[in-house]
């Protein structure tokens, strides 16, 4: 049976470069995204690629429907192999910056990985020594003015990480993040494809939970 893996947060940029990377190794590819109508489009970009894809609409900040899109998709195709929560709101600051629009940014680079981990981390995963991988940022580490709910957001998203991968280990089940420390397609050395390296890498080598691509 090919290995599987699911990509939440399915898109044009890092996403997408990542499921083609693991699809180019034999990997199934499922794919979650807000938008059925772009996730109809990815479908036929794969398929033209000979990679194997399924695709399922899910907003990650409405956790209970969220819930129901994953139950489905291990309903589907089983437990998979490899999960990468992608997911960020990577803009600037709203203006003034409010409460809410914080709880809103929270919603959906936190709190919706936590729920991947959650659901995805299931006995039948760590019996097939599973991963599940998250989309880190250099802000994390450097905060920047203008990005103070990106920044937070990935501070919590990197200890995530690491207490999951530690809490995980004895499960079978790696957690681990790909901090990155640019502007996803800003120059040839951000470019997603490259940076799917690292996810890829990352994957294989698990000797660390976290590898910075700078």
């Amino acid at each position: 049976m090919a290995q599987s893996i699911v990509v939440i947060g399915a898109g044009p940029g890092l996403g997408n470069a990542v499921a083609r990377k693991f699809g180019r190794e034999a990997y199934e590819v499922a794919l979650v995204s807000r938008s059925q109508e772009k996730l109809d489009g990815y479908k036929k970009e794969f398929e033209e690629l000979g990679i194997p894809v399924s695709i399922y609409a899910a907003d990650v900040t409405d956790v209970p429907s969220f819930d129901k899109v994953i139950d489905q998709i291990q309903s589907d195709l089983g437990d998979p192999d490899v999960v990468v929560y992608n997911v960020g709101i990577t803009s600037v600051d709203e203006k003034p910056l409010t409460a809410e629009d914080v709880a809103r940014h929270f919603a959906a680079d936190v709190i919706g990985a936590y729920e991947t981990i959650q659901k995805f981390a299931t006995d039948g995963l760590g019996a097939k020594n599973g991963s599940i991988i998250l989309t880190g940022g250099m802000l994390a580490e450097s905060p920047y003015p203008g990005y103070v709910a990106l920044g937070m957001d990935k501070a919590a998203l990197r200890n995530l990480a690491l207490e999951k991968h530690q809490e995980l280990a004895d499960k079978g089940i790696y957690v681990g993040t790909v901090m990155v420390c640019g502007t996803i397609g800003s120059n040839d050395h951000f470019d997603p494809d490259n940076i799917a390296e690292s996810f890829w890498k990352l994957n294989q080598d698990r000797d660390t939970f976290e590898v910075k691509y700078e």
